[in-house]
């Protein structure tokens, strides 16, 4: 972990990463969990959790920025083929909009 690196990344574990994720765990729990003070990120450096974020705007490493475009395409495509699978709880047509929210987010990390 480097004290002088100005730069805001990804978490390498991009949907275990945030508030929405943080809210299941409490609503599957019923406790909240503390974020981890330090994380390792999309390009592989361990930051402090603070010099992290979500918003494609706000990250400035570019690896992180490409990991994130490359993990959120990828979580788009899993989302669509697993509601195509028989017996799933996902109606093929929430999935395929859950899976363009992705894929717009994906776009917004590699502009």
């Amino acid at each position: 972990m480097s004290e002088t690196d100005p730069h805001i990344h990804v978490e390498q574990k991009v949907m275990q990463a945030g508030v929405d994720y943080r809210n299941l765990v409490v609503s599957i729990l019923g406790k909240p969990i503390d974020p981890p003070s330090v994380v390792t990120t999309g390009c592989g450096v361990r930051v402090p959790y603070a010099m992290t974020s979500q918003r494609p705007e706000s990250v400035t490493c570019l690896a992180c920025r490409d990991h994130a475009h490359r993990e959120h395409l990828r979580l788009a495509d899993q989302l669509e083929q697993m509601s195509r699978m028989p017996g799933t709880a996902v109606p093929p047509d929430r999935a395929a909009r859950a899976a363009q929210r992705l894929r717009n987010l994906a776009q917004r990390f590699s502009s």
